[in-house]
């Protein structure tokens, strides 16, 4: 039986870090361009107690999410020891194209995904690349498109990346502004016939009657900006009510097809997105099945990398297979799910057998 496993994995943190103080002294403002009451250390420190955040990272000026995403699967590729000649597809998700420092168009000509097949210096034109947008989820998606590939016997080794540059196109009056961050997270998705491991189901869905713009663009919260320019916004509550009702369902759908048990169940990556929202996700999840949540079993890194968007799941996978999360870990033969919620509003959910 034709599956497909995850035999590499890499990510880009980049070494920029920006802790919460940073905003100490930024000028925040209501979405009406008012003044907040609350001075900015309380406005921090309950943005530290919703999200979890700390500190995040930032990209250098002279990288683009282009760059990270080839830094990261170059390291994917080397972890699965293959010949990156010899890769059929190559997926990137984004969601903002190659944002320069201090410009404010994306660059998306030609796609990302080309560009790293140009870095990664593949002659072989046989391996196909392509971008894919589908907000935050876009990541755990392409791994979901690359499964189909290689089920339909056109491809055999697929290079899947999320990559995003989030702190370029944040307003800086914004206190959501807080939230982004920058990074990238690549894997390998290799044909096996082991049919009792790797990608066992999953589950996506696209909500976009009114939650289509729950994360849109829009202007600056500072009236006195007269320019054109777009900046990343979301209605905080409306997603926080949408992803702890629609998250926990379609991680269950995933994992009613895979004939697993939720006992079975040993780790779950979930998108980073906000601390509280996660636990919140998790706890309903559960209680679908009337059980409690275990003790550790969702690993976390937004405490200290922020919300990177598509690069969040992939490189929180990455740094628990090498070790890197304290008290976390996966051995061959456990169950997990691989989780994201964001814009579209897109949800998905893969249940994978290490």
């Amino acid at each position: 039986m034709i599956s497909s496993k995850i035999t590499g994995t890499g990510s880009f943190i980049p070494s920029l870090k920006v802790e919460n103080n940073t905003f100490l002294n930024s000028d925040f403002l209501n979405n009406d361009g008012s003044s907040f009451s609350a001075d900015n250390n309380v406005i921090i420190e309950k943005f530290k107690d919703i999200t979890g955040i700390i500190e995040r990272r930032y990209a250098k000026p002279e990288t683009n999410t282009s760059d990270m995403a080839f830094f990261a699967a170059e390291k994917a590729i080397t972890d699965a020891n293959i010949n990156s000649e010899e890769l059929d597809y190559i997926i990137l998700a984004h969601n903002f194209g190659d944002l320069k420092e201090g410009q404010i168009q994306g660059d998306a000509l030609p796609s990302l995904a080309s560009k790293v097949k140009h870095k990664l210096d593949i002659k072989n034109p046989n391996c196909v690349a392509y971008d894919i947008l589908f907000g935050c989820p876009g990541w755990v998606e392409g791994v979901i498109q690359a499964q189909a590939f290689i089920k339909a016997g056109i491809a055999k080794k697929c290079l899947v990346i999320g990559a995003e540059t989030l702190s370029r196109i944040v307003d800086k009056h914004d206190r959501d502004s807080m939230i982004y961050s920058d990074g990238a997270g690549a894997c390998i998705v290799e044909q096996t016939l082991e049919g009792d491991s790797g990608i066992i189901s999953h589950a996506t869905q696209t909500f976009a009657n009114d939650e289509a713009y729950f994360l849109h663009f829009g202007k600056s919260y500072n009236l006195n900006e007269t320019d054109n320019t777009q900046y990343i916004k979301m209605y905080g509550r409306k997603i926080y009510e949408f992803a702890i009702t629609n998250v926990p369902a379609a991680m269950k759908t995933a994992l009613d097809k895979s004939g697993y048990g939720i006992n079975d169940v040993k780790k779950i990556f979930i998108h980073q997105a906000n601390e509280k929202m996660d636990e919140a996700i998790v706890k309903r999840f559960y209680r679908l099945f009337k059980e409690k949540v275990p003790e550790a079993i969702m690993p976390m890194s937004i405490h200290k990398l922020g919300n990177s968007s598509v690069a969040t799941v992939p490189t929180l996978l990455d740094l628990v297979l090498k070790g890197n999360i304290v008290n976390q870990a996966v051995t061959k033969g456990d169950v997990v799910i691989l989780a994201s919620v964001g814009a579209g509003m897109n949800i998905n959910a893969i249940v994978y057998k290490i």
